[in-house]
């Protein structure tokens, strides 16, 4: 005995020795600096104890067989139990609560109890796992020739009845009763199932842990007990609450809610099953009008407070990750006064149960529930209750009572009923009880227990049993299995009941399916769960969640409710985030110049590639309109009928001018010049047709380099006429011979000489860097014009400055021989003609610069057609108009003559 007791206080005591040498058998977390110094002493006082406890076994070792185990505290009962080979403990929520005890400090304390209303459904798991023990107990297959005994407690869903019970169970001794035997170890549990709640199994585990005894739940979800460093020994044959969350995140955006309320149970539950739905409904874009815990023993205030933000919240659906026993006080407290329907999204901790059917309120919810399942043998046995059974059981007494509505014996009763109530006379019939405890149309919990019971039996069985070559099984009752070896069996077990796959991971969960429940009102008017969709997180995330039937929503209806909090933004806007509101909250402002948006509810808007530009609506882009100066739009057919009316009018004064070659006024203006000058002004209206139409390669490269050309022709003969004119007069001077060196041959030569130039100034632009048609998309945002670039800048102005440089010097000469006597001022017209020419140009170049789009080549084609006609009318009509009208006057006498009153050539 000494022995054992020395290496337990011993084992008890080497972390805190490990600890405060400094030493770490695994990696720790970092303490707050504040609670070191508390930590220290309370190491210094455990190191103390522990010490003196071996003193005192020291000094007692030789009276060892005095030595005694006493339990300190009076032990606890368990609600149902029975001998076996090996013990599983069992720990479920019966009651909701816990007797309060105002401790004096002057006695021991009261023993703890549990008050409040039963749980008829976890009355109902603690049956189950007894019927499990007993069904592996009977089977051949299964632990054959060993007997499963069990010990069930009520935890009454409270942390300090959990904690009080884990230590019961993992003490030592037989908790029923203290016998004064040495301690022998005899009642240790070899793993435990439960607890039905997260806080009372997180509770639990922090005192079986260390002893390494397993503990498997069928109802904790909290996704923190996945965490294998903090909870080693602890499985569960429910999936984990992480999943849960996911899916009802993915639900809630399914069905396009954006704006909801959340309420919680203010537990390990609630808060870490909120928690990570709130991530993942973020990460689904779903914003959280309000976050509201509460626990059902909080003031009855702090549940109206959540009930007022409930009613008064503008969000339409409402999930509420809340224990079953605390949705039950809310529903109450929202039932009291009138509230606006709302669409309830549950966790499975309620949304399943069916004692909360009765709250109308909720009908239309929906909720992922564990998947539905059938436990043939459950409910036979669950109803194999005769009052002589349910005497022997205070907890099956309580249920009877409450029940009938009778007291099973004369005197005070176990749910505390006054002596004038009846006393059950035997004919209350059990198998007319409609409870949850009697209600194994819904087993969804309770076949979690179930698995629970046969994960722990399997891992049992692959310890003391083993397979001959016969088949046959044999079992080795009498081995001495410890906690830690089914432990380790428990992360193996892998197996099928009843068409259920049973197996943990490596974090202790099980396959995550759900089953989605909706609250149905049938036409009889009573309410019911429908399976109307499944979700399973073994399969890819496209494929998980499946609708099977159609779901009724709240007030029965059957369309899919809106719970936004602004309204969808149609194509054509974007969203705009409203100051200091959620993402949800937003205006829908248009998009801007250029952009688009195709889709509902876009955050942002498209910019149009460069070729496009949005429609009206600014939801498509739609190719730009191409434009550029055409012959089939107006300004396009003004420009070609004046082009070719100029040319026409040039072609009929040169037929004018050939039928009357003999005449004195042709002969006299140097007939081969006035010809050369009507076909070089002929190609000047016709070259402007070039800038008309779509430019392509050879229109840009023709339009300006015959624009160039014909124009230093047109001048070129014009200055020779000039020339002509004032060699006419200094060869009148006495001795002068000037004529012969500026006859015809010469003429032809300067006007050669001179389109030479220019023809060589367009040979290199082109070779060098020719015009090409561009797309000119910065001009205008919502149309293409297409219009010529000319290649190189310098080129181009070295073309229209050599035709400013012959204008100008043909200016001059014209304005020296304006004073020479009538007969021969031509130069006066030609002034004029180049006095015109030369301010239609000076003007074309602000106005070229200036104007956009195809009125750019419009302004060319004007200033081309302008100056033509500026040329042609000084120069020819007043020709024509004699030829034509005043054949008297086209005589070489007139000629000769001096007539200031007439006009003169």
């Amino acid at each position: 005995m000494y022995p054992d007791l020395y290496g337990s206080v011993w084992r008890c005591i080497t972390p805190y020795l490990l600890h405060i040498r400094g030493m770490r058998l695994s990696p720790a977390p970092a303490l707050d600096p504040s609670l070191a110094g508390s930590l220290v002493l309370l190491h210094l006082a455990v190191v103390a104890g522990g010490l003196a406890l071996l003193s005192s076994a020291s000094v007692s070792a030789s009276g060892l067989e005095s030595i005694r185990c006493r339990l300190q505290g009076t032990p606890r009962p368990p609600a149902f139990s029975q001998d076996g080979d090996f013990v599983i403990g069992g720990v479920f929520s019966i009651h909701y609560y816990m007797h309060t005890v105002d401790h004096s400090y002057t006695s021991l304390p009261e023993p703890l109890q549990c008050t409040g209303s039963m749980d008829s459904r976890e009355l109902r798991f603690s049956r189950t796992m007894v019927f499990a023990v007993e069904e592996i107990n009977n089977s051949s297959h299964l632990l054959p020739g060993v007997t499963l005994g069990y010990q069930v407690h009520d935890s009454c869903a409270s942390v300090p009845m959990a904690v009080k019970v884990a230590f019961q169970l993992a003490n030592g001794l037989d908790p029923m009763f203290d016998t004064g035997e040495q301690c022998s170890g005899s009642g240790t549990v070899t793993a435990i199932v439960g607890e039905s709640g997260s806080t009372p199994t997180i509770s639990m585990l922090r005192i079986t842990g260390p002893f390494g005894i397993p503990q498997v739940s069928h109802s904790s979800t909290c996704a923190c007990l996945s965490d294998k460093k903090q909870y080693p020994t602890f499985f569960r044959t429910i999936p984990s609450d992480q999943f849960q969350a996911a899916a009802l995140a993915h639900l809630i955006r399914h069905f396009g809610w954006t704006w909801i309320g959340a309420v919680r149970s203010d537990s390990d539950y609630g808060n870490n099953g909120m928690a990570a739905f709130l991530q993942a409904a973020q990460e689904e874009g779903i914003c959280v009008e309000y976050s509201e815990a509460f626990y059902r023993t909080n003031p009855l205030s702090r549940v109206q407070r959540v009930a007022e933000v409930i009613r008064s919240s503008t969000a339409r659906v409402v999930v509420a990750f809340v224990a079953s026993g605390d949705m039950r006080i809310l529903l109450r407290e929202m039932e009291r006064l009138p509230s606006p329907p709302r669409q309830w999204i549950g966790s499975e901790s309620w949304v399943t149960d069916p004692d909360m059917l009765r709250f109308g309120l909720c009908a239309g919810a929906i909720g992922f529930g564990i998947q539905r399942s059938v436990i043939p043998g459950l409910r036979d046995f669950l109803l194999d209750l005769s009052p002589q059974k349910v005497s022997n059981s205070h907890l099956l007494t309580e249920f009877w009572e409450g029940a009938f509505g009778c007291r099973l014996r004369i005197g005070t009763s176990s749910t505390g009923v006054g002596v004038e109530e009846k006393v059950c006379d035997g004919s209350e019939d059990i198998q007319q009880l409609q409870t949850p405890y009697t209600d194994t149309s819904q087993l969804r919990v309770t076949n979690m227990v179930y698995k629970a019971v046969y994960a722990i039996a399997h891992a049992i069985h692959s310890i003391v049993c083993e397979e001959r070559e016969n088949s046959t099984v044999n079992c080795d009752k009498n081995l001495n299995v410890k906690p830690t070896q089914v432990l380790e069996r428990l992360r193996r077990v892998n197996f099928s009941r009843n068409g259920y796959q049973v197996s943990f991971d490596a974090n202790g969960d099980p396959v995550a399916t759900y089953e989605l429940v909706n609250w149905q009102i049938r036409k009889s008017g009573k309410m019911e769960f429908v399976t109307v969709g499944r979700y399973d997180a073994s399969l890819p995330p496209d494929q998980r969640f499946d609708m099977e039937k159609e779901i009724t929503w709240v007030k029965n209806s059957t369309e899919v409710p809106v719970s936004v909090c602004s309204e969808s933004c149609p194509p054509g806007t974007r969203k705009a985030v409203q100051k200091g509101k959620p993402v949800c909250c937003y205006d829908c402002i248009q998009c801007a110049e250029g952009e688009i948006s195709n889709n509902t509810d876009s955050s942002d808007c498209l910019i149009c590639p460069e070729e496009y530009w949005p429609n009206a609506e600014r939801d498509l882009c739609i190719l730009k309109p191409v434009e550029f100066l055409s012959f089939h739009e107006v300004l396009g057919i003004i420009l070609t009928t004046c082009s070719v009316g100029g040319a026409c009018l040039a072609i009929a004064t040169a037929t004018v001018f050939y039928r009357h070659r003999t005449s004195a006024i042709v002969r006299a203006n140097n007939s081969e010049l006035s010809f050369l000058l009507l076909f070089s002004l002929t190609l000047c209206f016709l070259c402007s047709l070039t800038f008309i139409g779509r430019p392509s390669e050879w229109s840009c490269m023709l339009r300006h380099t015959a624009f160039g050309i014909t124009f230093v022709l047109c001048i070129s003969c014009v200055l020779g006429k000039t020339i002509v004119v004032l060699m006419a007069f200094r060869a009148t001077l006495p001795g002068s011979n000037v004529m012969k060196w500026f006859g015809p041959p010469q003429q032809r030569l300067t006007v050669v000489s001179f389109t030479f130039v220019q023809a060589l100034i367009c040979t290199l632009w082109l070779v060098l860097s020719p015009p090409f048609p561009i797309k000119n998309l910065t001009t205008y945002k919502e149309k293409i014009i297409l219009e010529c670039d000319v290649g190189s800048a310098i080129g181009f102005w070295a073309v229209l400055g050599y035709i400013g440089l012959l204008s100008l010097l043909c200016f001059v000469l014209a304005f020296l021989a304006r004073k020479l006597p009538d007969n021969f001022n031509e130069a006066k017209f030609i002034t004029f003609s180049m006095l015109i020419f030369c301010a239609v140009w000076i003007t074309f170049i602000p106005a070229y610069v200036s104007s956009p789009g195809k009125f750019t080549v419009a302004v060319e084609i004007f200033a081309i057609i302008t100056s033509s006609f500026g040329l042609f009318f000084l120069l020819f009509v007043p020709k024509c108009f004699i030829i034509l009208f005043r054949p008297e006057k086209n005589t070489k006498k007139h000629l000769m003559e001096k007539t200031s009153n007439d006009i003169r050539y």
